[in-house]
């Protein structure tokens, strides 16, 4: 089987649970450092799917790695070789596909519920699940590109996730780990200081019953990422 490609755009925003996830059930995987200088493939069709993660800069900025990364995702969607997205990766997704990513209203980080939509777009990812606490850390938001539906949202910011067909995107990051989520907290800190309003919490507030929070989140990584291999091309 080709593997999965996962690119990492920042040295502490790694795979997580996914690896995991692609170890247990025995899909091989191969890590493109971006931030590292791992050049970009010119070619989708070595990997049975592209698998995005998530990092601080913008799609908007002007880095030289974005406009090859941008056209290798429409080269898998045209393809249909399966796309996920987690935050970062996510707004890339729409970048790619049409939307536009723009400043969220607030910043959101911590844990958080998110509302699935009522619709069969959305079961077919979550099944009966209508709700779950998921981890946020983003400051701007995608729209929903032409084509796609939105299957995820919650009171922060209205497009939580979108679907086109086998293709995922996530604002939220359900591949956390209880090491991301200290590190991530470490490595912010002074992203949190003096945060005042509601949807940016605490390192105290992020790190409270974070095993069974982290175990509850990769239950719905499972279900969510199970779906996803489905469309690997092998």
């Amino acid at each position: 089987m080709k593997p999965v490609a996962i690119y990492r755009f920042f040295p502490i925003e790694g795979p997580g649970y996914f690896a995991t996830f692609l170890d247990n059930n025995h899909i091989p995987w191969q890590l493109i450092s971006v931030d590292a200088g791992d050049p970009l493939p010119a070619d989708v069709h070595s990997f049975s799917g592209l698998v995005l993660m998530g990092g601080p800069m913008s799609v908007n900025d002007d880095l030289p790695w974005i406009a090859p990364m941008l056209a290798l995702i429409q080269q898998a969607v045209d393809s249909d070789v399966a796309v996920l997205g987690h935050c970062l990766g996510a707004q890339l997704m729409s970048k790619a596909m049409g939307g536009v990513i723009d400043l969220n209203p607030v910043k959101e980080i911590g844990w958080g519920n998110v509302r699935v939509a009522d619709h069969s777009v959305a079961r077919e990812w979550f099944n009966d699940l209508t709700e779950f606490e998921s981890f946020h850390w983003h400051g701007e938001a995608f729209s929903v590109p032409g084509g796609a539906t939105r299957i995820l949202s919650n009171h922060y910011c209205r497009n939580q996730a979108f679907a086109k067909g086998i293709h995922l995107a996530l604002q939220c990051h359900v591949e956390m780990t209880e090491e991301l989520v200290k590190k991530w907290c470490e490595a912010n800190i002074s992203e949190l200081d003096g945060a005042s309003c509601s949807s940016v919490q605490s390192v105290d507030g992020m790190t409270t019953n974070l095993t069974a929070r982290v175990t509850e989140l990769n239950n719905v990584a499972d279900l969510l990422y199970s779906k996803w291999i489905t469309g690997l091309k092998y």
